[in-house]
């Protein structure tokens, strides 16, 4: 893989970074600031036969990249669809790492979720490192989650514009592990996330080129509050400290058959769930070179769709803009004005 994950050097701790927020949303505990409830959905699961031989798994090292969720501090909504009354609620929120949706609610636990995606394709124009990532998993939405467990697939652009496409899975806050399949652009991906006990088990089919994977992991650290399907920059980080990465123009990554069991075995598609469905979008700013060999701020998005079909499907769309920043004049008097300079981004909240 061209990117190193969640993983530490033997005898070093992985970095378990501490979540930030206001109670509500990805992260949160309050999911839904209208209802004194955090709500949930129901999965598939895939059947894969052939399993890659474990010989050729090997952990990546650090920099660490973490996949809990940032939440924009107050950013939650509450908003009701117009859909039949058999269906939950959909609540929406902003997030600075994590685009999709994410299905909970108090004292509803989830044994599986499971989605397709085809890999998509990068537009590889920046002159820096760029990265996104595409998994489906449990556990992780709460306030103050230190456990996800997650498998997917990852698309980055190098400095020199070359796209990388590979696969991996996560049981956080243990280190990340990559998957010995060959992914490719277009590639129809396969996934699902399955725990029962202590054990948890991932599983990743490459339907376009009839690979799997396949793995059970015991573990002894587990979320099982909730279900997500996402669309993510990740993180690098060190310690404590983590900064989330620049994230790679995938275009449109488009999800179908999400879903989810609980742990009492009910099983529903995303679009058909009778918990609450949080709607998550993605927005970030960071600074790069320009082409004229100034430097520009960027500030990217991700957006989901609404979910379109009883079979859990929706798409997350990629778009940035940016602006030249001037350099710096020359040191005058301090301004007696008031408020944030202009220009400065301001995120809050906390990943995965």
């Amino acid at each position: 893989m061209s990117v190193d994950r969640p993983g530490s050097p033997a005898g070093e701790e992985a970095c378990r970074p501490q979540l930030r927020g206001d109670g509500s949303g990805p992260g949160s505990a309050g999911c839904v600031r209208a209802s004194s409830e955090r709500r949930d959905l129901c999965a598939l699961r895939v059947s894969h036969r052939q399993t890659a031989d474990p010989k050729r798994e090997p952990v990546i090292p650090a920099p660490l990249l973490r996949r809990l969720p940032r939440l924009a501090a107050g950013a939650l909504v509450a908003a009701l669809c117009a859909a039949p009354a058999a269906h939950a609620a959909v609540a929406s929120t902003t997030s600075t790492n994590w685009s999709g949706y994410a299905v909970h609610r108090s004292g509803v636990s989830f044994r599986a979720a499971a989605s397709t995606w085809r890999q998509p394709a990068a537009a590889c124009l920046s002159p820096d490192t760029t990265y996104s990532s595409f998994w489906v998993g449990i556990g992780g939405y709460r306030r103050n989650s230190d456990a996800l467990e997650q498998i997917g697939t990852e698309l980055d652009c190098r400095a020199d514009g070359a796209e990388s496409s590979s696969a991996w899975y996560e049981l956080v806050p243990a280190a990340a592990h990559s998957i010995p399949l060959t992914v490719r652009p277009g590639d129809l991906m396969s996934a699902s996330v399955f725990v029962r006990d202590e054990h948890v088990t991932v599983k990743l089919s490459d339907l376009t080129r009839g690979t799997h994977f396949t793995r059970t992991v015991l573990d002894r650290t587990l979320d099982v509050s909730s279900a997500e399907w996402i669309a993510e920059a990740p993180s690098n980080c060190s310690g404590s400290d983590c900064t989330i990465l620049p994230l790679a123009a995938f275009g449109t990554a488009h999800f179908t058959r999400a879903s989810a069991t609980t742990a009492s075995g009910t099983r529903r598609a995303l679009t058909r769930a009778p918990w609450t469905r949080t709607r998550i979008s993605l927005g970030s700013s960071f600074e790069q070179p320009a082409a004229d060999g100034g430097d520009e701020e960027t500030t990217v998005s991700a957006t989901p769709s609404a979910l379109t079909d009883p079979l859990g499907a929706f798409a997350v769309t990629y778009s940035a803009t940016s602006r030249s920043i001037a350099p710096a004049g020359p040191t005058g008097p301090p301004s007696s004005g008031h408020g944030a300079a202009s220009g400065t981004p301001v995120s809050t909240g906390r990943r995965g």
